[in-house]
């Protein structure tokens, strides 16, 4: 289950990079006119910045054993962006692409509930710096 986890994890994490990386780099206007309901540029950056941060949410607490419970909660994030994607993309009258976002929202479920219930990461609950100083 753990190598399963894990290789979820690293192709959601490298989608979400894309996909936010892309909404932080293209121009406001670009963005707005590829959307299928029309949204506020700055909402489209604020969501680019969440999911890169989910991304490395889904890796680095793992990689570097500290705060490993971050992990499911960068899932859980992942999965309510997930929901917003498909009920946009929903409204705006494409049921076929709709598919995309449900899958990988599902996926970022399997990765919430596994790392959480399933196979939890084992580490440190606090910051390595807090234990040096100890």
């Amino acid at each position: 289950m753990t190598y399963a986890l894990w290789t979820v994890q690293v192709l959601l994490a490298l989608l979400f990079l894309f996909a936010g990386g892309m909404k932080l780099v293209l121009p406001i206007e670009a963005m707005t006119k590829q959307m299928p309901v029309p949204l506020p540029g700055l909402f489209l950056q604020f969501i680019g910045v969440c999911e890169v941060l989910g991304a490395t949410g889904l890796i680095l607490p793992g990689l570097l054993h500290i705060r490993p419970g971050l992990t499911p909660l960068a899932a859980a994030g992942l999965v309510i962006i997930m929901i917003g994607a498909t009920v946009i993309t929903l409204a705006g009258g494409d049921v076929a692409s709709a598919l995309v976002p449900i899958v990988v929202g599902l996926l970022s479920a399997f990765v919430a509930y596994g790392r959480w219930r399933l196979a939890p990461l084992r580490g440190s609950s606090e910051p390595s710096v807090v234990q040096s100083a100890r």
